[in-house]
């Protein structure tokens, strides 16, 4: 994406919002376990240390009083632009003031070369011209600020450390760091053609290492290179391959590399209303996501990343067979409770909440998706145990006993569960991808007439009660008034409802004048059991694209594809939700199921085209 050139402004107060910096703003940088956020104005403001999903040591992003951060920047007045560097999820972040210009690279480095930290980040500063004054400061927090944080020294290097947790700050070139009660700060002067490295080296439960600056930029140039010979090796070339190798990009941060299980988002409690309650941790990986990201996985031509994802799918669901959850931790486990954080919120918007309470909730769609995901993977060559396919053809089974049941569907209302039709529309595709399943004997046949018959209750049962002649679409549930985005996922999986895509159409065309507002959609608009509002969701816009590229309406899919793309930030990364009014981000960032749907949207519209 082009880099948003010439911000100027001098501190960051000049840009945020009472300490806040826009969700906008931000760009993420990884490991495969962890994810950085960093602000335009050259703050670090969220780091969860040792995982994805454990407490943060810097949580500026939900506390700029008590979250700690990671400062880097001018001391004078500066404009900014920046960029991640082609092919990489290295950040470059260029500042220029009157007396010259600054580069700085920032990284999550992978552990390619030397004796390695468990985790480290590095920033890199290089004076392109004349002379610029910077300062930078390191105020760690463990353990979403709850933690003591003790800041000493270890080999005349600055460490922080907080039970079994440990940090060293290495500086070559940066100023001779001092330690005050709350920081680690350094300023220095950075000349033309000079070049100053600063790296945080981390520790969990083992022996801080104390690298050499060698060994740094070694580890930097190699993770340069890793993500370039990755992205490189991506299948699309059409014409928005930008957009979509950013989305794979951004989509390999959110893969947590021990377990091949995919993230839905990097942050917990970003709100989709500011100041409001709607604010969910988003750092697990949801089932209602599977057969999107396998697909998007597979036509990127991702075979690893998509081998490893589907066996940790099937593992982790073995703990709870034959029933699912919503959603499991990256490392296999089916617990996340909630609780609330005593932060001050992302702009007042509380509660901060870490664990989902929606894990435990009965939403049927699930079980279609997992089906999906099982019918995508074998029909891409891979091979299923025996074990595997009991399996699945037990979850068929569960399904026959289970889709008529009200349920609290894609969306994890609050409210009284309902018979959602998107539910049941993914029960159906279940059933039917278990039917071929077992027809191409991948797995049991035995229980595969009944599945045939209960797919046809099933579609009787949404072609009867669910349909609306009044609005000429299918609604959200047997009797609602409005209707749900979230149908259009079934249309992309192939739902047959028998009457030739007539229906199907003339819902997804309802859906754009009930729920659009243009080029966004609202999810829905009905009671959920929850105050407040939200923005609009974001994937849904490129749900839609696919279903009019896969409905014959190609042009107009073009031209809403090209609007969505033009709606990232600065550097191609997509929130959860956008305020139509203003274009605000809302909700945790990046959002994996946005870069899921961007690239199955872009796919889709390349084979539709050349038809």
């Amino acid at each position: 994406m082009n880099a948003r050139a010439g911000v100027a402004f001098g501190d960051a107060s000049s840009t945020r919002r009472d300490g806040y910096a826009a969700i906008g703003d931000y760009a993420a940088i990884g490991d495969g376990r962890t994810v950085a956020l960093v602000a335009s104005d050259g703050s670090l403001d969220w780091l969860c240390l040792p995982e994805l999903d454990s407490g943060s040591v810097f949580g500026a992003l939900l506390d700029p009083e008590r979250g700690g951060r990671f400062c880097l920047a001018p001391e004078e007045r500066y404009a900014v632009e920046r960029r991640y560097l082609p092919d990489t999820n290295v950040l470059e972040t260029t500042f220029t003031t009157a007396g010259g210009k600054v580069r700085v690279t920032d990284a999550m480095l992978l552990p390619l070369a030397g004796l390695a930290p468990d985790r480290e980040l590095a920033r890199r500063v290089e004076g392109i011209s004349g002379s610029v004054a910077l300062s930078w400061s390191v105020e760690p927090r463990f353990g979403y600020a709850g933690g003591e944080t003790r800041l000493g020294t270890r080999a005349g290097r600055p460490t922080a450390t907080a039970g079994s947790e440990a940090l060293v700050v290495n500086s070559w070139g940066a100023g001779d760091p001092p330690i005050t009660a709350a920081a680690i700060r350094g300023e220095f002067i950075a000349e033309a053609g000079g070049t100053s490295l600063i790296s945080l080296g981390i520790a969990h439960a083992a022996p801080l290492v104390l690298p050499s600056r060698r060994d740094v930029e070694e580890r930097l140039s190699s993770t340069i290179g890793f993500w370039r010979k990755w992205a490189g090796r991506r299948r699309y070339a059409g014409p928005r391959r930008e957009a979509v190798v950013r989305s794979a990009l951004a989509l390999k941060l959110l893969i947590y590399s021990p377990s091949g299980a995919i993230a839905a988002a990097a942050t917990t409690s970003l709100p989709e209303e500011v100041g409001g309650v709607r604010n969910w941790d988003y750092r697990y990986s949801w089932i209602r996501d599977s057969s999107a990201t396998l697909d998007a996985l597979l036509r990127l031509g991702c075979a690893a990343e998509a081998e490893a994802f589907f066996w940790w799918l099937m593992h982790a669901s073995q703990l709870t067979h034959p029933r699912l959850r919503i959603l499991y931790r990256l490392n296999g486990v089916p617990r996340s409770p909630e609780h609330e954080l005593p932060l001050a919120g992302y702009r007042g918007s509380r509660p901060v909440r870490i664990g989902n309470a929606a894990g435990s909730q009965e939403q049927l769609d699930v079980y279609g998706h997992l089906l999906q995901t099982a019918w995508l993977y074998c029909r891409a060559g891979g091979t299923l145990d025996r074990d595997a396919a009991s399996r699945l053809a037990a979850t068929a089974d569960l399904i026959c006993e289970l889709w008529r049941r009200p349920d609290s569907g894609i969306w994890e209302v609050r409210s009284a569960p309902a018979h959602f039709t998107q539910s049941k529309m993914m029960c159906w595709i279940g059933l039917e991808r278990a039917t071929r399943l077992a027809s191409d004997e991948r797995i049991p046949d035995d229980g595969a007439g009944r599945w045939q018959r209960e797919a046809e209750e099933i579609r009787a049962f949404v072609g009867k009660r669910c349909w609306s002649e009044e609005h000429r679409a299918y609604m959200r549930f047997p009797g609602a008034e409005e209707t749900d985005a979230g149908m259009l996922l079934p249309l992309l999986l192939g739902y047959d409802d028998g009457a030739d895509g007539e229906r199907l159409l003339s819902t997804v065309r309802h859906i754009q004048t009930d729920l659009g507002r243009d080029p966004l959609l609202y999810r829905y608009r009905g009671e959920d059991g929850l105050p407040g509002t939200e923005g609009a969701f974001v994937a849904c816009s490129f749900w839609l694209v696919d279903a009019l590229a896969r409905l014959g309406q190609v042009g107009e899919a073009e031209e809403l594809m090209d609007r969505m793309v033009g709606l990232a930030n600065d550097v191609g990364l997509y929130a959860e939700e956008m305020d139509p009014q203003g274009g605000e981000f809302l909700g945790n960032f990046p959002q994996g199921l946005v870069h899921l749907a961007l690239i199955n949207a872009a796919v889709t519209l390349e084979e539709e085209s050349g038809r």
